[in-house]
Order: structure tokens, then C-alpha cells, then sequence
């Protein structure tokens, strides 16, 4: 091997010359001969070195070579013992190497098992946990399946990720949670469609409550006003405070029967679909989709529960129907809001609340005005009120509710006054119009004690006797405070002070007053089958009803608490509404007078040709005069001005009426004899002006409502016509109420009567004077007319 390594070397060394002999030949001339004598050198040099090295190293060769014949023969006895020995050792190995391979065959195994219990230890926690999730999604823990997804995915899939039943896995997990948000999403749809069917119960049950509350507070501030003041008394009329705490007690107790009744929203409504719906989208990182569903659902329920049934003002259910939906909706809204981050905001609840309420007003504007029951009203009023405390309870602004309830207040009023109309005209209906009789003191007092009436010569009057209103009187100053009342019941729980309170009374009493109950007395003056004594017997009920009007006053006063002095108390309007009431009657106690007039003046029968008078005043003129007497008999009643106001119109409309009749146009022809018997029933008229059939009247006053009759006949009857001619246009003219046109129309038709039927037969040696005469007046009436009409 040196010997190898030696050449190896030499060859090494030649091969290098070479090359340098090469690079050394390329530039200088015969430097490959002289390079290969200096080879040579180095060759011969070179020899002499190994020739001496091996005469150096040739004894021990010889030694060398001279051991190893020594040693041949133990060599070869060495190689038979090592055969032999190989031999019998490979005999004994084959058994060892049996075993040998079936211990390495069991390693192997141990090994494989050991590797594979190693696997199998990091596999069974993810199929445990698997297996778990399995289970939870059988038994709808969804919320648990989402995180044991996530620890499969973060922890434990990571130790398992190259085996394929993990990829399966890993596949399958997406699957489950689409399937998790379906179903959770179909909770929430069961939820939402739960709690729209339930919303009404859940509103009752809140509406109670706050009602409870309430009546609770209420019957507390009365109890310390009673700790202050016993109730006051009013002519006789209690206010109805006793009657108040009575109900407020009444109510309590059965509030506190029904109390362990009472549920709460969580009671009626299981939330846990929202909570596990939202926790599951959270888990899944699609939080905002599930708020976006959920606020789109509720919205659209809200528009459904904020749309009312067309015959919602039918009844009260039908609005508490409403309005216990509406609260439902929003309770549970409330509840969301609270026990939920983010689901629900408050911006997002004032918003929805909002434009609920705006749809409530215009609702209940529409729907309140159709109502024509004021109990149905007042219980709109009072659902209103209950309605707007609840939710004002659960942080909702209700103030515009309160604004509205002045709008249903004015129609409450509106439905009262209606309802009012009817009781009065009733009242008018059954009353007969006559003084109220009493036999004994038992009666007397009852009558006092529904109407304030104070008369102290009544007082000392024996029984019997009459009050002088009739019966509608006392029914009517009752149903005003009834109204009174019932219009305070409009007035309670609307969080108004006294004052307010105290107006809205005066106000709508005003309205009953001046609106209602004038409209009812003049439709009943207008009546045709009130006559006038029932005018005269109104005329006389209006006067103490406005007499009573103070009391109306401190009824209320009674009630508010708000003295009468105060700057902006509101005066009652019954003065000018009894007053015109009054008025209106006078005026149709004088149309009726006058037509009871036209109807005896049609009975009038003359006979307009007669040549002689009966020497007696007409049938039908005593018998209208005998009924004036009776009529103006009961006017003794009547205030003095209407007496002799009603007297005054009644004389000069009989006097035109008379001065008609002699005017008609189609009466063509009077005589004499008539122009007597007319001149008769005349003289009966002034005898009857003259007897003072209504005390009052300053000298002849009454009797100048025939002044124009009286003239015109005496002109006639006396036939002082150069008279009337050369004093015409007097003030001092006898005949100064005399027309021209009158008394010529009047001439011409005794004219006629004259041409036809000679009414002057017994002057007939002077007939044709007399006609002459005629005619010349004639003549001259004209042309006085004439000339008037000229001027004019």
C-alpha cells in the first residue's frame, strides 16, 4: 500500500514536470532538451536514493520473510481451527438467529403498538370531544356545540390534522353550524310568533300593575287629605269623597286577592331562544345579522299591532285590545333592551317608540271620534291614561298622550253634551208645566233639597201650597251638577293642577249651559204644542234656574278647592243663557198671542152690506177679549215689563188686524150699518184697554194701540170731512192719525155701496147733493194722495 501511495506520488511528480515542462517549452527554444537532461538527472538522483534506502531496508525483509515461514504452519493450523471453529459457530447461530429474528419481529410489533397507542392517545380527546359535540347538538345545547367547535378546530384538530377521518371532520363542522343557525333562527321565528300572540296578556298583566300602583298612590293622597279636612257640603249635595275612597278601597282589595296572580314578563315569556339565538350568532361572528333580522321582525310586527280592527270604537275591549298589545310589544322591548347588549338599543327603541305613537294618536283621533257613548269615552280616557303611565314607567316620553287626552276630553264633552240634550228634552218632555205642589213639610224639604230655592213668604205660607217653577226645575239644576261630576271624572289622573282643573269644569258646564241646554229650551219654545201658559211657566222656571247659577258656582268651587275671586277663574254664562232663553219665550208668547188673535179675527162674520147695526159687539170679539182677560191673568206670573209688553203687542196687533179687515182688498162694498157694527167691537176693544187687564200702564197708554181705528171711524160716523180737509197736515188735527189713502179707499168702497144698494134712501130729497159731496171728497182724497205721492 506505501509502495502504492509512492508510485501514486511519482506519477503525481512526473505528471506536474509535465505540465510545467509545457508552460516552461511554449516561449524559450530547446527547453524541452534541456528540460528532459534535467529529467534525467533527476531520475539517475532518484535511483541512487532508492538503491540506498533499499540496501538499507534489505535485512529486514530478509527477517520479515523468515518470520513468516516460521509462522506458515501455525497459520494454517490456525486457518483449520477457525474453520472448524466457524463452522460449529454457525451451526449454533442458525437456532440464535430464530430467535433473534422472531425477537425482532416482536420489537417491531411493540414498537407498532406502542406508536399506535401514542396515536390512538392523541385521537381519543378529539373524538371525545367529537362525540360531545354530537351529543349536544341532540340535546340543542347549541351554544355549547359552537365552543367545543372552536376547540376542536384550535386545540385539538391541530394534533390529528394528517389523519383523514380528521379532514372529514373539519368538513362536516361548517355544516353544523349552518345547521345551528337555522335552527336557532327557527326559535327566534317561534319566539317572535310566541310573543305576538302573547303580547295582549303581557300588556294586561303590565297595564295591572301600573294601575295598582296607582290606585295605591291615589288612595294615599286621599287618606292625607282627609287627615286635613272632613268632606264639604254644598245646599245639601255632599261631594263624593266618601264615595271615592269607598270604590279606591274596594279596588285595593281586590287588587291585593288577585295579586299572587300577578305574573311579570319573564312569568309569560321564555327569552331564552333570543339569548341562545344571540350568544349563537355572536359565537359565529354574524352578530349583526341577527340584530338586523330581529329589529326587521319587530318592526313589522309593531306596524301589525299598531293597526287596529275597523270596529275598535265599538266597544272598550276593542281598545284595551289595542292598547294591552301595544304595551306587550314594548315591555318586551324594554326586557330585550336590558338584559341584552346590543340586540336592542335605546336610540333604536326611542325611534320605534316614536313612530308608534304618532301612528297611536292618529289611531285613537280617528277611531274616538266615532264614539257617541261618553262612558265609552271616559273608559277610552281612563285606558289612555293607564296606558300612558305604564309605559311611562318603562322610560318611554308619553307627554304627547297627555296632549291628546285634551282632544278626547273635548270630545268626551262633546258626547256629554249630546247625551245631555237627550235628559233635558226628556225632563221638557214629562214636565206639565205648572207650579210644583206640596201638601206637607216632608215634601217641601225633598224639593228643597234638590233645588236651592229660597222664598221666605213661601216659607210662611200654610200647606198646601206651590212652589212657582214646575217639576223640570230641580230635575234640571240635578242633571247639571251630574254633569258637573261627570265631567270631573274626565278631569282625574290627568296630572292637572286645581286650577286647570277648575277651568276645564267651568268651561264645559259653560258649553252645557249657553250650547245644550239653550238649544233645548228654544227648540222647546218653538214647539207648536206649547202654548202660552207652558211659555209663561218656562219664562218663570228660566228665572230661578238663573238664580241658581251662584250655587252651580260654588259647587265647583267646592269641588277645585279654587275661590271665586281668583284672576283667571271662568265665570258660568247662565245669566245670558237663561236670559236669552227668556227672551226667546217672550217673543214667542207675543207670536202665539198674535195668532191666537188671527184665529178669532177669522171667525169675524159681517155682513159688510147690513143697512142697520145689531146694537151688540161681534160673537167672536167678546170671546177674544173674554180669553185675553184669562191669558193676561196668568201673566201675573211674568216679570211686569213682559205682562205689559205682551199687552201692548196683543192691542195693536188685534188693532191692525181690525184696520185690515176694513182694507182688504177684496172686500169691495161697506155700508153704513156695517161701518156701526165695526164701530161697536171697537168700543169693546178701547172698554177692554181701558180696564187695565195688566196693571202698569200710565193713563190711556194702552188704549192708543186703537188711536188709528178710533180716528178713522169717528171721521166716518160723524162725516166731518171739511174738517179733516182744512186741518190735514195739523199737529193739532182731530184727525191726525187719519191716512188719506186710508180713508179713500175706505170712501170708495161706501161709494159703491151707495151706487148700488142707495144706502142714503132716507135722505133722498138730498141724494143728489150727498152724491155730489161724495164725489168732491173723492176728488179731493186723490188729489191730497196724489200730491203725497208727488212729494214723496
Amino acid at each position: 500500500h506505501i509502495k502504492h501511495l509512492e508510485h501514486e506520488h511519482l506519477l503525481y511528480i512526473v505528471n506536474a514536470i509535465k505540465i510545467m515542462s509545457l508552460s516552461v517549452y511554449d516561449d524559450q527554444p530547446n527547453a524541452h532538451k534541456k528540460f528532459m537532461e534535467k529529467l534525467d538527472a533527476c531520475i539517475r538522483n532518484h535511483d541512487k536514493e532508492i538503491e540506498k534506502m533499499c540496501n538499507f531496508h534489505h535485512q529486514g525483509f530478509v527477517d520479515a520473510i523468515t518470520e513468516l515461514l516460521k509462522v506458515r504452519t501455525d497459520a494454517e493450523k490456525l486457518k483449520v481451527q477457525v474453520t472448524d471453529t466457524n463452522r460449529r459457530f454457525q451451526d449454533a447461530g442458525k437456532e440464535v438467529i430464530v430467535h433473534t429474528e422472531d425477537i425482532i419481529r416482536c420489537r417491531i410489533q411493540q414498537r407498532n403498538i406502542t406508536t399506535v397507542v401514542e396515536k390512538l392517545q392523541l385521537c381519543l380527546p378529539v373524538l371525545e370531544m367529537y362525540s360531545k359535540l354530537k351529543e349536544q347538538m341532540s340535546t340543542k345545547r347549541y351554544y355549547s356545540a359552537l365552543k367545543t367547535m372552536e376547540q376542536l378546530e384550535n386545540v385539538y384538530f391541530p394534533w390529528v390534522s394528517q389523519y383523514r377521518f380528521c379532514q372529514l371532520m373539519i368538513e362536516n363542522l361548517p355544516k353544523l353550524r349552518e345547521d345551528i343557525k337555522e335552527i336557532s333562527m327557527s326559535d327566534l321565528k317561534d319566539f317572535l310568533e310566541s310573543i305576538r300572540k302573547h303580547s295582549d296578556k303581557i300588556g294586561e298583566t303590565a297595564m295591572k300593575q301600573a294601575q295598582h300602583q296607582k290606585t295605591f298612590s291615589v288612595f294615599l293622597q286621599k287618606q292625607n287629605k282627609m287627615k286635613f279636612g272632613k268632606n264639604i257640603y254644598i245646599n245639601h249635595d255632599r261631594i263624593p269623597e266618601e264615595r271615592n275612597e269607598t270604590v279606591l278601597k274596594h279596588s285595593l282589595e281586590e287588587e291585593d286577592e288577585n295579586e299572587e296572580e300577578v305574573l311579570t314578563v319573564q312569568d309569560l315569556v321564555d327569552f331564552s331562544p333570543v339569548y341562545r339565538c344571540l350568544h349563537i350568532y355572536s359565537v359565529l361572528g354574524d352578530e349583526e345579522t341577527f340584530e338586523n333580522y330581529y329589529r326587521k321582525q319587530r318592526k313589522k310586527q309593531a306596524r301589525l299591532v299598531l293597526q287596529p280592527q275597523s270596529n275598535m270604537h265599538e266597544t272598550v275591549d276593542g281598545y284595551r285590545r289595542y292598547f294591552t298589545q301595544i304595551v306587550g310589544f314594548f315591555v318586551v322591548e324594554d326586557h330585550i333592551l336590558h338584559v341584552t347588549q346590543g340586540l336592542v338599543t335605546r336610540a333604536y327603541t326611542d325611534e320605534l317608540w316614536n313612530m308608534a305613537l304618532s301612528k297611536i294618536i292618529a289611531v285613537l283621533r280617528a277611531h274616538s271620534s266615532y264614539c257617541t257613548d261618553p262612558d265609552l269615552v271616559l273608559e277610552l280616557k281612563n285606558l289612555i291614561v293607564i296606558f300612558a303611565d305604564t309605559l311611562q314607567g318603562y322610560g318611554f316620553p308619553v307627554n304627547r298622550l297627555f296632549d291628546l287626552l285634551f282632544e278626547v276630553r273635548d270630545q268626551y264633552n262633546e258626547t256629554l253634551l249630546k247625551k245631555w240634550a237627550g235628559v233635558f228634552r226628556d225632563i221638557f218632555e214629562e214636565d206639565n208645566y205648572s207650579p210644583i205642589p206640596i201638601v206637607n213639610e216632608e215634601e217641601y224639604k225633598i224639593v228643597i233639597s234638590k233645588f236651592p230655592f229660597q222664598d221666605p213668604d213661601l216659607e210662611k205660607q200654610s200647606f198646601p201650597k206651590k212652589f212657582p217653577m214646575s217639576q223640570s226645575v230641580p230635575h234640571i239644576y240635578i242633571q247639571v251638577k251630574e254633569f258637573i261630576y261627570a265631567s270631573l271624572k274626565f278631569s282625574e289622573s290627568l296630572h292637572r293642577s286645581s286650577t286647570e282643573i277648575d277651568d276645564m269644569l267651568r268651561k264645559s258646564t259653560n258649553l252645557l249651559l249657553t250650547r245644550t241646554l239653550s238649544s233645548c229650551l228654544l227648540n222647546l219654545i218653538r214647539k207648536p204644542h206649547i202654548g202660552l201658559t207652558e211659555l209663561v211657566q218656562i219664562i218663570i222656571n228660566t228665572t230661578h234656574l238663573e238664580q241658581a247659577c251662584k250655587y252651580l258656582e260654588d259647587f265647583i268651587t267646592n269641588i277645585t278647592n279654587i275661590s271665586q275671586e281668583t284672576v283667571h277663574t271662568t265665570r258660568l254664562y247662565g245669566l245670558s243663557t237663561f236670559k236669552d232663553a227668556r227672551h226667546a219665550a217672550e217673543g214667542e208668547i207675543y207670536t202665539k198671542l198674535n195668532q191666537k188673535i188671527d184665529e178669532f179675527v177669522q171667525l169675524a162674520d159681517y155682513d159688510w152690506t147690513m143697512s142697520e147695526p145689531d146694537g151688540r159687539a161681534s160673537g167672536y170679539l167678546m170671546d177674544l177679549i173674554n180669553f185675553l182677560r184669562s191669558i193676561f191673568q196668568v201673566f201675573t206670573h211674568l216679570p211686569g215689563k213682559v205682562a205689559q209688553t205682551a199687552c201692548m203687542s196683543a192691542c195693536q196687533h188685534l188693532s191692525t188686524s181690525l184696520m185690515q179687515m176694513l182694507l182688504d182688498s177684496e172686500l169691495k162694498q161697506i155700508s153704513m150699518g156695517a161701518v156701526q157694527q165695526f164701530n161697536l167691537d171697537v168700543i169693546q176693544c178701547e172698554l177692554f184697554a181701558s180696564s187695565e187687564p195688566v196693571p202698569g200702564f200710565q193713563g190711556d197708554t194702552l188704549q192708543l194701540a186703537f188711536i188709528d181705528l178710533r180716528q178713522l171711524l169717528d171721521l166716518f160716523m160723524v162725516w166731518d170731512w171739511s174738517t179733516y180737509l182744512a186741518d190735514y197736515g195739523q199737529p193739532a188735527s182731530k184727525y191726525l192719525r187719519v191716512n188719506p189713502n186710508t180713508a179713500l179707499t175706505l170712501l170708495e168702497k161706501m161709494k159703491d155701496t151707495s151706487k148700488k144698494n142707495n144706502i142714503f134712501a132716507q135722505f133722498r130729497k138730498n141724494d143728489r147733493d150727498k152724491q155730489k159731496l161724495i164725489e168732491t171728497v173723492v176728488k179731493q182724497l186723490r188729489s191730497l194722495v196724489n200730491g203725497m205721492s208727488q212729494h214723496t
